[in-house]
């Protein structure tokens, strides 16, 4: 396998063929090119109140309406309602660019999302689907309620990738206040670069790091990519079942919603962020659920 290529060189499609529950998978040379902006929703919208979409629109054959991948975002509830300590975060930028990645660089049934796909904690519809993400977790709060709800949903045959949270402080907040509680009979344990989500379609050689799409404009000619004192390393954290399934991954110091909310904001971010680093472990993401 390879990364993500550079603009200009030909990049790797995922070929997955998604039928009743079951997956089969090919790998496949696509010579084509994946360049800056052809995806990006160019709204600048922030919060729960989301813009008019403006990134490419497909069709999705009416047969896999009940049968496709959706990008799905948990809504919880929270002491502070602020950027990048509230669900939306990244939202909805970051949900319809990687739908129309998967769409575009995969043979995977895809859901448009005509809308983003939001679903709270407690509404049962959130068993429909086994993907979920979780982001601006900082100053996340579940009542007990909330905590039942997600523990069904992850023993039930659901995932949870956790996102763009920085600093040891905020990661200590997070396993108080939903590992411990959620999941208390399990512990999570830190993936090795040698792990095949890291190999499985595109070969990720160090745990990306992604920072806010701010930063690194900022500090783009000293290559800090770290937000916060203690945040210059990324983990990658998974809980498994006593199967060995995976519930939860848990993203910390690094930002890949930003590097898929903000692909079109400026060449440089995307060739060296969304291109190498947050699409391809986004897709090995993917891939590994759908066959494991």
């Amino acid at each position: 396998m390879t990364s993500l290529s550079r603009a200009g060189r030909a990049s790797w499609q995922v070929v997955i063929h998604h039928c009743r529950g079951r997956a089969v998978v090919i790998v496949a040379l696509l010579a084509c090119l994946l360049t800056p902006g052809t995806a990006s929703a160019q709204r600048r919208s922030r919060g729960p109140r989301f813009g008019e979409r403006s990134i490419p629109e497909w069709e999705l054959p009416a047969q896999f309406a009940k049968d496709c991948f959706t990008f799905v975002r948990i809504k919880y509830r929270s002491t502070q309602d602020r950027s990048s300590y509230a669900w939306w975060t990244d939202c909805p930028d970051a949900d319809w660019n990687f739908s129309w990645r998967l769409h575009q660089l995969t043979s995977m049934k895809v859901d448009p999302l005509p809308e983003p796909k939001v679903i709270e904690v407690l509404d049962p519809e959130l068993r429909r689907f086994p993907f979920a993400i979780m982001s601006g977790v900082p100053a996340i709060v579940m009542d007990d309620e909330e905590v039942e709800a997600l523990r069904k949903y992850l023993l039930g045959g659901g995932f949870i990738m956790v996102d763009d949270f920085w600093g040891e402080a905020n990661f200590d907040h997070f396993e108080s206040e939903v590992l411990k509680r959620v999941l208390p009979e399990y512990r999570w344990e830190e993936l090795p670069i040698e792990h095949p989500i890291f190999h499985c379609v595109f070969d990720v050689k160090e745990k990306p790091q992604i920072p806010n799409v701010g930063f690194a404009m900022r500090n783009r000619y000293t290559g800090i990519t770290w937000e916060v004192p203690d945040g210059r390393t990324p983990h990658y954290r998974a809980i498994s079942d006593a199967n060995g399934r995976l519930l939860m991954l848990i993203c910390h110091n690094t930002d890949m919603g930003d590097g898929w909310e903000e692909e079109g904001t400026d060449p440089w971010f995307f060739t060296e962020f969304s291109e190498a680093k947050a699409y391809p472990l986004g897709i090995n993401i993917i891939f590994y659920l759908m066959t494991h």
